[in-house]
């Protein structure tokens, strides 16, 4: 029997309560925009099979589901995650401020070889704060690449995430593992453990 897709990347989805992480999940993978969201604490995923420059490749998204709120994302978290899609929300300084504190969370937690996208959410509002120029700095800074989005227009969306799966994608052929995914039963680790316009991708490109 074939298989439906060549390999699987766990993706996981950080920033601050409020930044529309739980949205931007629900926008890429059920291509649906929701205004409001209930608030659920504990940690949910979703998985979407994109189309990887002809390859099928599963996604593995998880939201932290409110547990961000009480600082206990541990080790155990980052498991076995091979890309992170840091979020902020362009209208609320104090999101984009504590994107210190998550890279420092990521590095103390996450594989090194854990690839990180940082993205501005609400792009599209007319309350933005945080200036486009301010998500470049810091992200050459921290050699990221960068995109706004907005989940609500959905802008770059799917930018985002096909960004990350190229650049896990870069990341395992750079250290020399097979594209295709190894059979179950298989018991050789070989998932790397975690890292348009202007409001495209930047930095180090996708």
């Amino acid at each position: 029997m074939a298989l439906d897709f060549a390999a699987t990347y766990k993706i996981l989805v950080l920033g601050d309560s409020n930044v529309g992480k739980t949205c931007i999940v629900h926008r890429f993978c059920d291509e649906r925009y929701y205004e409001t969201y209930i608030s659920t604490i504990g940690i949910d995923f979703k998985q979407k099979i994109i189309n990887l420059d002809g390859v099928p490749i599963k996604l593995q998204i998880w939201d932290t589901a409110g547990q961000e709120r009480f600082r206990t994302l541990t080790t155990a978290y980052y498991r076995g995650a091979m890309g992170i899609l840091l979020l902020y929300d362009v209208t609320n300084l104090e999101s984009f401020n504590h994107i210190t504190y998550w890279l420092q969370n990521i590095d103390e937690n996450a594989s090194p070889h854990c690839i990180t996208v940082l993205a501005g959410n609400k792009c599209e509002s007319k309350d933005r704060i945080v200036e486009t120029e301010n998500g470049q700095k810091i992200a050459e800074h921290f050699d990221l690449p960068f995109l706004e989005v907005s989940c609500k227009d959905n802008i770059n969306i799917e930018a985002c995430f096909m960004c990350l799966a190229r650049k896990i994608r870069e990341k395992r052929e750079q250290k020399g593992y097979p594209f295709v995914d190894p059979p179950q039963n298989d018991k050789t680790d070989l998932l790397l453990k975690p890292k348009s316009d202007m409001r495209g991708c930047s930095s180090s490109g996708c």
